[in-house]
């Protein structure tokens, strides 16, 4: 498949395409005249990476872990150890916001905001 047909398929633009294709997250084989051709399952793949990035994950992420969860016999329990992670790792951003959060009230509240407060 083209890069045209690739991205009328998948949404994307030719050059998010190329975009993918130089971080190695997608890959085509050159013809003779120098075209990008596609294997019908990279708009699959494709769909996979903008679902990922929707969900928090960077490119260097999911170009990271692409390969574990395609490879895999089942990608399904590899795909929910990946999602279960990146869970954590929310949770954890989460945790950490909260405290600041607190942090910067106790301060807006205080006398001199720049100052810490004796109980930090």
């Amino acid at each position: 498949m083209l890069i045209g047909e690739l991205a009328a398929a998948s949404g994307l633009s030719r050059e998010a395409l190329r975009f993918y294709e130089q971080q190695g997250l997608i890959r085509a084989r050159r013809l003779g005249n120098g075209y990008r051709d596609y294997p019908a399952e990279a708009v699959a793949l494709v769909q996979y990476i903008r679902t990922a990035q929707q969900l928090g994950f960077t490119l260097a992420e999911i170009g990271d872990r692409l390969p574990g969860i395609w490879d895999a016999p089942d990608p399904g329990p590899a795909l929910a150890q990946v999602l279960a992670v990146k869970l954590q790792e929310i949770d954890s951003r989460i945790a950490a916001l909260q405290a600041l959060r607190q942090t910067l009230a106790e301060r807006v509240a205080a006398d001199c905001p720049l100052q810490a407060p004796r109980n930090l």
